[in-house]
């Protein structure tokens, strides 16, 4: 039999083929760079593919393609979250520029695995077979682990990336060992397949099945940091490039929701029952730990990584019920928390220098009056992470919470709702040193203008109010892309 790549085949997988081939042509541009030269032409060519990538995946909105003999799918869910990979890329270029030629990190290289890394995210939200699945993944956990280590005479960086390795292949162990089991008990890694094979009852009672899906979640749990699969985080955050950091918390995370949500509803919907009473004490772990730690903290890198901790584990608390809503709700909650992370991340890259980078409390006491542009940004990020209204992070939990009690999970909601306010001890702290407590010594200098930091700061302060003061146009395309995975559900 004779295979042929069809216009459909790449129309399916266009936003994709353009950051894969964009991340080459970065490595073209990179042999003909003089040594010390600047790396601008690299980060320029980057953004014009990350640019080109989200615009492909916004004309697959309202199309529903499958590719390749129904292993990949272009579809209203793939396409919103290849938005948002495309925001969080586009948001990491920004912010590295600066960052890269103060850390003396001049490699080009560092744009192309970014392409690389965030190309992998769409393959994985797009997968319509475990086999695609295990290939986004890998492709971007590799490119994860080489940013991490890319301050290459950094002790702290060569350790993230040591660590990220080591457990990430952990992980991929769990996961391909499950994805191994569903297969021997279905017979077919083809999502939908598997989903039809359980409606019957000999296959549903099979014991593979069981392990296989148990597996999975740990595997995912711990790409995602879901406690008790969360240790690697902090370290991880803390030593990786702080501008990989800003990546690794939102892109990775969103990736793997993506492909998870997918692979509950459409594989395992039959096993609801089950996987949503594990993703309920999953989730209120999640929240519980990782808000708790967070207040113990002093460096602001492992405060945020304990706080990604705990939004994942407000994101599980909708995928418990999985309704309309609450999958709709993980969709705008994943944009919202891009831009607010993001944003913050940036005002750390700013104020930090070539000579000290800037990741504790005590480095930003009376920053706010140093630079009150940046402390205006800042409150606005500090604001929706916390999640107060007229933020987007207000109505992402908002939304998250409604579809929680709606379903009757009230002890959930509870439980989220108090880890909310615990929450606002640790975000707070950081307004409290910004503009309530003098600096020891001498105060922070004022911050160098740059362009591209600027522009971060600029874009994600104005759409996390957007998202806050006006939702109802992303809400609408949130629940509109997570229906073609409930159509049958």
């Amino acid at each position: 039999m004779t295979f042929q790549i069809t216009q459909t085949d790449l129309q399916t997988i266009l936003p994709e083929l353009i950051l894969f081939g964009m991340g080459m042509l970065v490595l073209v541009v990179e042999l003909f760079r003089r040594p010390g030269a600047s790396t601008l032409p690299q980060a320029l060519v980057a953004l014009l593919g990350i640019s080109a990538s989200g615009y492909g995946a916004y004309l697959q909105l309202g199309l529903d393609l499958k590719g390749f003999s129904g292993e990949v799918i272009a579809d209203d869910y793939a396409a919103v979250f290849k938005m948002v990979f495309a925001a969080t890329a586009f948001l990491t270029v920004l912010i590295s520029t600066r960052y890269l030629a103060d850390r003396k990190m001049d490699f080009g290289e560092y744009y192309a695995l970014l392409l690389f890394a965030v190309g992998g995210m769409m393959v994985m939200a797009s997968a319509l077979d475990l086999l695609m699945v295990f290939v986004g993944l890998e492709i971007l956990s590799i490119s994860s682990y080489i940013l991490c280590g890319m301050l290459r005479h950094d002790v702290k960086s060569n350790e993230s990336a040591m660590k990220y390795f080591l457990l990430g292949a952990f992980a991929t162990g769990f996961l391909l060992y499950g994805m191994a089991m569903i297969y021997g008990a279905t017979g077919t890694i083809h999502i939908r397949e598997i989903g039809m094979a359980l409606t019957n009852p000999d296959t549903f009672a099979n014991p593979l099945v069981w392990f296989g899906m148990a597996l999975l979640l740990v595997g995912f749990g711990f790409k995602l940091s879901i406690v008790p699969f969360h240790m690697w985080t902090p370290d991880v955050y803390e030593g990786a490039p702080t501008a990989v950091t800003a990546f690794l918390s939102a892109g990775p995370k969103a990736a793997g929701f993506a492909a998870l949500i997918r692979l509950l509803v459409e594989a395992l919907g039959a096993m609801r029952g089950e996987w949503s009473q594990v993703l309920w004490v999953l989730a209120a772990l999640t929240m519980t730990l990782g808000n708790v730690v967070a207040i113990q903290q002093n460096n602001i890198k492992r405060m945020l990584a304990y706080s990604s901790i705990a939004h994942a584990g407000y994101i599980l608390a909708a995928l418990v019920v999985s309704t309309s809503e609450g999958l709709g709700a993980v969709v705008f909650y994943t944009l919202a928390y891009t831009l607010m992370n993001m944003g913050i991340f940036a005002v750390l890259i700013l104020a930090s220098g070539p000579d000290k980078e800037r990741v504790t409390f005590d480095d930003f006491k009376g920053f706010g009056y140093v630079s009150p542009a940046v402390g205006l940004a800042t409150l606005v990020f500090v604001l929706s992470l916390i999640g107060i209204p007229l933020t987007g992070g207000f109505v992402g939990k908002f939304q998250i919470f409604k579809a929680v009690v709606e379903q009757g999970y009230i002890w959930l909601a509870v439980i989220g709702v108090v880890n909310s306010v615990v929450s606002v001890y640790y975000y707070l702290r950081i307004l409290v040193v910004f503009y309530m407590t003098p600096p020891q010594g001498e105060p922070a200098p004022k911050p160098v203008f740059h362009p591209g930091l600027a522009a971060a700061i600029l874009v994600s302060a104005v759409g996390v109010l957007y998202l806050g003061i006006l939702p109802s146009a992303w809400l609408e395309l949130s629940s509109r892309s997570v229906s073609v995975l409930l159509a049958g559900f």
